[in-house]
């Protein structure tokens, strides 16, 4: 029997491509994507910004309800229920891309189970280096967006925003430095998969400093 339509957490980023693929290996059918953004329109964490993700969802070929959420987590709470018990009230499940932490795994069940959904986690327990050969074996393509310049320990600098996710970048991380990015060392936005119609052009439109944490990113201009 075919599982119920679920609907997928897209932060625009190469691990919620994964998760898509995983989905469908299971034979798990994909409805639709939710992408929560700040006020700025741009993800949360991934930095990518709407209308990226809106470019994203049309190579996909799958609707997109995208929430405007404040970073607070009253905001965020509402928003997210907001559009739970609306729009997406006929789809009882709800997949993300996480693969290791547990705190966020909790907080993303609870909050579901607040607006009687539940929380699917496809990626859950795969070991990162793995997953990380078979992003690049299946042909997803990705630029890092962000990273995180306070963390304690081995970290990127802004040197790496901009940088492709491929070989070479994985070959280079320091020590220490999880190469799916699964800690908060970095985050990407996917450009290109076997799952799109077409590329997602995309431009970046500053070049970062050397004390930011993320790239600006915009959509190509027509006719580039």
């Amino acid at each position: 029997m075919t599982p119920d339509p679920v609907v997928l957490s897209w932060s625009g980023g190469k691990d919620a491509a994964m998760t898509l693929r995983r989905l469908r290996e299971e034979g798990t059918p994909v409805a639709a994507l939710l992408s929560v953004v700040g006020e700025t329109g741009h993800s949360h964490l991934n930095a990518v910004p709407e209308p990226l993700l809106r470019a994203q969802a049309e190579a996909l070929g799958l609707p997109i309800h995208i929430v405007v959420a404040p970073d607070d987590p009253d905001g965020y709470t509402e928003a997210m229920r907001s559009v739970l018990q609306g729009p997406l009230a006929p789809y009882e499940e709800l997949a993300f891309g996480d693969i290791r932490l547990e705190w966020l795994r909790v907080r993303r069940e609870e909050r579901l189970a607040e607006a009687g959904k539940r929380a699917l986690f496809p990626l859950w327990g795969a070991d990162t280096h793995a997953l990380a050969r078979e992003y690049l074996r299946v042909g997803l393509r990705a630029v890092v967006t962000v990273v995180d310049l306070d963390r304690d320990g081995p970290r990127l600098s802004a040197e790496w925003l901009g940088r492709e996710v491929d070989q070479a970048f994985l070959d280079e991380l320091p020590e220490g430095i999880d190469p799916c990015g699964e800690d908060g060392e970095y985050h990407s936005f996917l450009f290109d998969s076997p799952d799109f119609d077409r590329p997602v052009e995309f431009e970046s439109t500053a070049k970062p400093r050397e004390d930011a944490n993320r790239l600006g990113l915009g959509p190509a201009p027509a006719g580039s």
